[in-house]
């Protein structure tokens, strides 16, 4: 069977064959998805939730951080494994099966994502600084994103800037919380994340166990998208395919016919060359995603029990970071604290912009790919990226709260995808890829592993979750 029989063609144009590119010298050139990745994942897991388990029930349980950020690592090595090979993103190859699979997960992530959260979220934290109304603030903030997405000429690379600037300041905040905050305490704490683990469910539930494990990172419906920042900083052959751009500032580029990628003949020369991509794409997803990932969860943790461990009347919210930033005043100074607030806020801000952006790509590739090959992929994505806003917006003017049924479902829609989509993937890069480059060994039994994971808690959540919904 030749390398392009093996991509169904019965939904999705057949793929051609193309060489691989010749990869960079240097890993700085190819440094940035995976500071993306973590950047957009650096929200409320590692400022709210994972502090928030830390200050219930200790850092007993900051092993399961080690393990979501693992599990994740692999899937998204297998998103990219696809996208490096042919210049699609894995949900077009999923599409290659069943025509509709990118629309499902898209429908699921964009629904996920219409409560603006991240952005109302980072307006609490401006009122702790400055006062002022946290509606307006967040749907100024809302508007702030859609125009800067609107105006990027290239819009991953000021996703990537900015994300950049956010990853940096909290780590420096990081480095001035070692020295000023956490205290010896917390550091004894840790070596019983091997002596003494913990699985604290009963404590804390099965929602909030899953939403740990899943957001350890990145999660849910972001992993998706790792194929379509890959594709845009130009790995293997994605650089092949045009990037996204403003249809304002921007120049589009001739672009393949919708759901036509490539694949690379396995000969010697290619197969080097894939090799050195596969090797450097692991390299910057586990230096930059998984070490800041992991780093961040585990100190901003360390953080939370040197101040607030054992603490009455603290909440899963952002309230929970108000009285955070009230104890940081009194056990450091008072700078501290606001610093505190300041990092937090900007850090909620660049999130809500990666989720925007996110959300948007992931469905306009779909809507391009499968259902509207002659619009342009650009118009569609900001057409998505203002009708997040908008909806955003009137879902704050309207002063709704999050309703209890919308918060259950979000605990296990992320989960329930990610159980799905790894099946999907294991599929995907067993059946279609070229023996050479196909996934085995280890990786497969990752990702099985993952489905494992992923299905067990959100059947449990599920579970758990509904008989509080009918009590």
């Amino acid at each position: 069977m030749s390398v392009l029989d093996r991509f169904p063609t019965k939904h999705l144009p057949p793929v051609s064959t193309r060489d691989v590119p010749e990869p960079p010298r240097s890993l700085w050139r190819v440094i940035g998805p995976g500071v993306v990745a973590a950047g957009v994942g650096l929200a409320s897991g590692e400022f709210i939730l994972w502090p928030y388990i830390a200050s219930q029930v200790g850092l007993v349980f900051l092993w399961a951080a080690f393990v979501g950020i693992v599990t994740q690592w692999f899937i998204n090595m297998e998103i990219e494994r696809y996208t490096l090979a042919t210049g699609e993103t894995a949900l077009t190859g999923f599409s290659r099966f069943w025509r509709h699979w990118g629309l499902v997960f898209a429908i699921m992530i964009y629904f996920a994502n219409l409560w603006p959260g991240w952005a109302t979220s980072s307006a609490t934290m401006v009122t702790y600084l400055f006062g002022g109304d946290a509606t307006w603030i967040a749907i100024g903030m809302l508007v702030v994103i859609g125009i800067t997405l609107t105006l990027a000429p290239v819009v991953y690379v000021a996703l990537e800037r900015v994300e950049f600037v956010k990853v940096g300041l909290v780590l420096l905040f990081i480095v001035v919380a070692v020295v000023f905050a956490i205290t010896a305490g917390a550091w004894g704490e840790l070596p019983k994340n091997v002596t003494g683990p913990e699985f604290p469910a009963e404590e804390l539930g099965f929602a909030l166990v899953l939403s740990a494990l899943v957001f350890a990172g990145a999660g849910g419906g972001q992993n998706l998208c790792q194929s379509n920042w890959i594709r845009d900083k130009g790995y293997g052959l994605g650089a092949y395919v045009p990037r996204l751009v403003s249809p304002v500032t921007g120049k589009e580029e001739a672009a393949p016919d919708a759901g036509a990628g490539f694949i690379f003949e396995p000969d010697e020369a290619n197969l080097g060359r894939w090799r050195r991509w596969w090797k450097i794409a692991n390299i910057e997803q586990a230096v930059t995603f998984g070490a800041i990932s992991f780093i961040t969860i585990v100190f901003m943790s360390m953080l939370a029990y040197s101040t607030v461990y054992g603490q009455e009347g603290l909440g899963n919210s952002v309230a929970f970071l108000e009285a955070e930033g009230e104890a940081l005043k009194d056990a450091v100074a008072p700078w501290f604290g606001t610093l505190f607030w300041v990092i937090g806020a900007l850090s909620l801000f660049a999130a809500a912009m990666g989720i925007v952006d996110y959300t948007s790509r992931v469905a306009a590739d779909v809507l391009k790919t499968c259902y509207l090959p002659r619009f342009s992929e650009s118009k569609i994505y900001f057409g998505l990226v203002w009708g997040l806003v908008v909806i955003g917006c009137a879902i704050l003017l309207a002063g709704f709260d999050q309703p209890l049924v919308l918060l259950v479902i979000s605990a296990c829609v992320g989960g329930g995808m990610m159980f799905i989509y790894s099946i999907l993937l294991l599929v995907l890069n067993r059946r279609v890829l070229p023996d050479a480059i196909r996934i085995r060994s280890f990786r497969v039994a990752a990702l099985v592993w993952a489905v494992l994971l992923f299905g067990v808690f959100s059947v449990l959540t599920v579970w758990q979750q509904g008989q509080k919904l009918f009590e």
